[in-house]
């Protein structure tokens, strides 16, 4: 993915309190030196693309020249489609003129900004960047940082207590083919396709998080070896039957899982060891076929 750059705070007058509150655009992905900008909106249109002319520029090959346009009507914010190449879109739905009502996502090409409207914009933006602290942007589930957190209380807990505790890896099958033959926004479709289908089977107690890249990770505390390779093979069986579609095109998608699972009666165990068993399994899966569970 090209690396973006852009104008960290959008020159515009602050409008009128009467006409409309403060509001404004988090870059909240992809991650970089860019991730947290700022851009100000008021009663100015503003013009998102490549272009040296727009307001907010995004140096990356999957936006247009002139992208969208956000601007005040008598509703609100409005985001405008351009007429790009890659579409503009307000929660993984088409913009279409559509309303930007608080804590809305923007995706322009590969970048998403979050929209902030709400009575106290500074307050939210601080949320907003704490929230980019420990969640994946693109999938909305937790990320390595806060996963490494979370296994090393629990991995504690586990040994304190004797009790079970699992982990279990997902790598998505054949990744790489994806954004070869399809592109890197159906790259990142999969991605968050994937998240949702996993995210909805997961319990208050448990972990989701991204490991990188097209690795997932599950933590189950409190779970033996049967229940968590259950878990591991209804998780493959809903992705392997889950009907992805990306511009119209469907295609199908799997996964490879790897699990490891503690009684907690090791008292030297750490978190890497937990991951380097799991990891181990995963590459398992994949040697001896793909779209399976190893534990």
């Amino acid at each position: 993915m090209e690396s973006l750059t852009e104008t960290r705070h959008a020159s515009l007058k602050r409008p009128p309190v009467s006409e409309c509150r403060d509001a404004c655009l988090v870059k909240i992905y992809p991650p970089g030196p860019g991730m947290g900008a700022r851009f100000l909106l008021n009663e100015n249109p503003v013009v998102i693309g490549r272009g040296d002319d727009c307001d907010i520029r995004l140096n990356d090959h999957s936006v247009s020249r002139r992208h969208a346009r956000i601007e005040l009507t008598s509703k609100g914010f409005q985001a405008t489609d351009l007429q790009s190449t890659n579409g503009t879109f307000i929660n993984d739905r088409p913009a279409d003129d559509s309303g930007l009502h608080d804590g809305d996502n923007l995706r322009v090409g590969s970048s998403i900004f979050r929209f902030l409207s709400g009575g106290n914009v500074e307050a939210e933006y601080h949320e907003e960047i704490y929230r980019l602290a420990i969640s994946d942007a693109l999938t909305e589930v937790h990320n390595h940082r806060y996963l490494m957190e979370f296994l090393e209380r629990e991995v504690s807990r586990s040994v304190r207590h004797h009790r079970p505790l699992a982990l279990v890896l997902i790598d998505i099958d054949f990744f790489k083919t994806i954004n070869d033959q399809r592109g890197h926004l159906a790259g990142d479709y999969a991605l968050r396709e994937l998240a949702g289908i996993i995210k909805a089977s997961v319990r208050k107690e448990e972990l989701f998080a991204r490991y990188g890249g097209e690795e997932f990770a599950l933590v189950l505390p409190e779970t033996g070896f049967a229940e968590a390779r259950d878990a591991a093979e209804r998780l493959r069986a809903a992705v392997e039957a889950h009907p992805f579609c990306h511009d119209n095109e469907p295609f199908k998608l799997t996964i490879s899982l790897g699990g490891a699972v503690t009684t907690g009666d090791d008292e030297s165990l750490t978190p890497n060891d937990l991951i380097r068993e799991a990891d181990a399994r995963l590459y398992q899966s994949k040697r001896e076929g793909r779209n399976r569970v190893t534990m």
